[in-house]
């Protein structure tokens, strides 16, 4: 079972602080003023002795409090019972209740109900009852005091019982308070380093301004957005002049307020948006990229744009494939040379044209992606036969190293439609000698990735045109469509994979990243 808290050892540590100051200034009395005080009329002798124990105990206590941190309910009681039986016979000393010192009682009950724990409040309130009364009882015995002073004792102990309950009842709604106060500050916490999380991983920049100009808080994202490093509570002038005009001009509006600027120190088009102060008097400053936005948005049109290419060319297959066929019936009568000719024109033509449909229609079929675990050596073992069915070079130019417990995380069909594509590239540029194009497995620099090399010892590919390669309809081949290496990226992006070029070794390389467990 779990001790108080601190608070409430705390709480006794000032109680008896308190003890040692009332017995010091019992002490001082004694020694300054001498029997010409009315505190300890009756008997000088027992008051200053009690007075002197008083403060003993009181030390006796404080060390106590200091070196042993244990039994809690054990300290309080011991503490309290020797405040009622001390002051009792302080009280005495004195000439009885009418002396006043039994509302010092009532301070050590109220104390003690603030500090205390469970019912022992109401044991302390009939200790103190009970001393009061019987200190009463035998001044009457003693000295034929008069009766009416059990009235008088009667009414402060009726105090006593009332200040203990009050005490009692202020120091349950005190800790409850405390209580409630400790989870809201944890909630507090959580909520803030939740918002800064938020914050700082938001792909908007914010900027926290008060009044004066001064940035309060930020994210890392705007620092990115503004070009600029945002130091902790800098003037927004500092940190760009452009922005702080726009917020001077805000900063008299209530209402929410946004601009499209371009910053000229990050060279970036912004959407800003002002959000007015509050009651703090902080204002918000939300930045979006609209350089992202447009881009985005250009997304989204380039997929419409391939959904209405592929639709086009779906409906062009019909007509190219009638067209296709009536070149080969002209070409089975024996016409002239020009009409030979001719009809040769027209069948090669529609023979790209349904190429070029075909690779279009099968860039719209990668989103329909059903990856799968491929052990790479059995795969590219048969790709390559089936390659050669179509290209016989290929069992002597294409040589492997692949290792045998390579995995692959990709679609069959299209890591067949990349590859396919890879080699018929390498293919067109190497040299044509015996292992000319290299297929290997390489370990990947991140885990659980795997990576697939295609090299080829031609020409390569010229440091101007790489960034070029990946473009659509963007080729080099006279009969090409430039379409191949855009539908091979494309078709791994929809694998989870990148297919990335790298240095020319000697020839073309390329690199297909992709998943490997």
């Amino acid at each position: 079972m779990l001790g108080p808290p601190d608070a409430f050892w705390r709480s006794l540590h000032y109680f008896n602080l308190y003890r040692l100051g009332v017995a010091t200034v019992f002490i001082c009395a004694i020694l300054i003023y001498g029997g010409s005080l009315s505190f300890g009329s009756q008997n000088p002798d027992m008051f200053a002795r009690a007075s002197f124990a008083y403060l003993l105990l009181a030390l006796l206590f404080y060390v106590a409090l200091r070196q042993f941190r244990r039994g809690f309910s054990f300290h309080l009681t011991l503490q309290v019972v020797t405040d009622i039986l001390v002051l009792t016979l302080l009280m005495y000393a004195s000439g009885g209740a009418k002396s006043g010192m039994a509302f010092m009682l009532l301070v050590v009950l109220a104390g003690a109900g603030l500090v205390g724990q469970g019912r022992l409040t109401l044991f302390f309130a009939a200790l103190a009852t009970l001393a009061v009364l019987l200190e009463q009882a035998y001044r009457v015995l003693e000295f034929s005091a008069d009766p009416e002073g059990f009235i008088r004792s009667g009414i402060t102990s009726i105090g006593f019982f009332a200040t203990a309950i009050s005490a009692r009842l202020l120091a349950r709604r005190v800790v409850a308070n405390e209580e409630l106060a400790r989870r809201r500050g944890i909630e507090l916490a959580d909520q803030m380093r939740i918002n800064q999380r938020v914050i700082r991983d938001m792909q908007d920049g914010v900027l926290v301004v008060d009044a004066n100009g001064m940035i309060r808080q930020h994210n890392p994202q705007a620092e990115n957005l503004l070009g600029v490093r945002v130091p902790l509570t800098a003037d927004l002038t500092a940190v760009s002049g452009m922005l702080a005009l726009c917020f001077a001009r805000w900063h008299q509006q209530s209402a929410e307020v946004a601009e499209i600027i371009r910053i000229p120190d990050s060279g970036r088009l912004l959407r800003i948006r002002f959000l007015p102060a509050g009651e703090g008097g902080n204002a918000l400053i939300y930045i979006e990229d609209m350089d992202r936005e447009l881009a985005q948005a250009q997304q989204l049109k380039l997929a419409a744009l391939g959904r209405l290419t592929a639709n086009m060319a779906h409906e062009i297959r019909n007509p190219l494939s009638a067209i296709s066929h009536a070149a080969e019936l002209l070409a089975e009568d024996q016409g002239d040379l020009t009409q030979t000719r001719l009809t040769r024109i027209i069948g090669d033509n529609t023979q790209r044209l349904n190429r070029l449909v075909g690779e279009v229609l099968e860039l719209g079929r990668r989103d329909n992606a059903q990856p799968e675990r491929l052990r790479l050596s059995g795969f590219i073992e048969t790709f390559l036969d089936e390659y050669a069915v179509n290209d016989h070079r290929v069992s002597e130019v294409v040589a492997t190293a692949i290792d045998g417990a390579a995995l692959l995380g990709f679609d069959r069909s299209h890591l067949n439609r990349v590859l396919w594509n890879l080699l018929g590239n390498a293919l067109r540029y190497c040299s044509g000698g015996q292992g000319s194009i290299r297929i290997e497995t390489r370990t990947a620099t991140s885990p659980g990735r795997t990576e697939l090399h295609i090299i080829d010892d031609g020409a390569g590919i010229a440091p101007e045109l790489r960034a070029q390669v990946f473009e659509p309809f963007f080729t080099t081949h006279s009969s090409g469509t430039g379409l191949g290496l855009y539908i091979a990226r494309e078709l791994c992006e929809a694998n989870g994979a990148q297919l990335e070029i790298q240095a020319n070794a000697p020839g073309a390389h390329f690199c297909l990243n992709g998943k490997g467990e």
